[in-house]
């Protein structure tokens, strides 16, 4: 039902399939870790189909290894008309010794759109409940100001500029 869930949460163990040359699990396989949980939530909360419209601020802060116990899990922070700002936390376990770790974070922005035209169609409204809620809903308006900031930079580039 949509405006119910805010929060999804993924589980599961880092495979050998999973990492790269260097023995740790590989950037773009986090990276498409964020995006299914971050869908997962906004489709939770929309109850539309949703894409990826912008990922901010993605930071990998320390490696995830082989058997660890991976948790990713993405929260609702605001809500535009049709849009919808997510952070997502990548945390790791060793499950030998029970030490847990952030990996990487980030702010995500998906869209819904609507079934017959695929057109952004409205989304519930996100309320803060609570003090934290409300400083990462001013983190996500910061993002999005600095995101169309950005945004008129590159639009005013030359086309031939380097």
């Amino acid at each position: 039902m949509p405006g119910q869930q805010s929060e999804v949460t993924f589980r599961f163990l880092a495979e050998p399939t999973d990492v790269n040359f260097g023995g740790k699990v590989h950037g773009g396989m986090v990276m498409k870790w964020i995006d299914q949980a971050g869908y997962a939530c906004a489709v939770g909360w929309s109850g539309a189909y949703c894409v990826t419209a912008s990922v901010s601020g993605i930071q990998f802060v320390k490696p995830i290894l082989i058997g660890d116990l991976v948790t990713v899990r993405a929260r609702l922070i605001n809500t535009g008309t049709s849009s919808m700002h997510l952070a997502v936390d990548v945390r790791a376990s060793d499950l030998r010794t029970g030490e847990k770790r952030l990996a990487t974070s980030c702010v995500m922005v998906f869209v819904a759109l609507d079934r017959q035209d695929g057109k952004p169609t409205p989304v519930p409204a996100w309320v803060p409940r609570n003090d934290e809620d409300r400083r990462l809903q001013e983190h996500a308006r910061r993002l999005m100001e600095m995101s169309k900031a950005m945004e008129a930079q590159v639009v005013a580039m030359p086309p031939d500029a380097p």
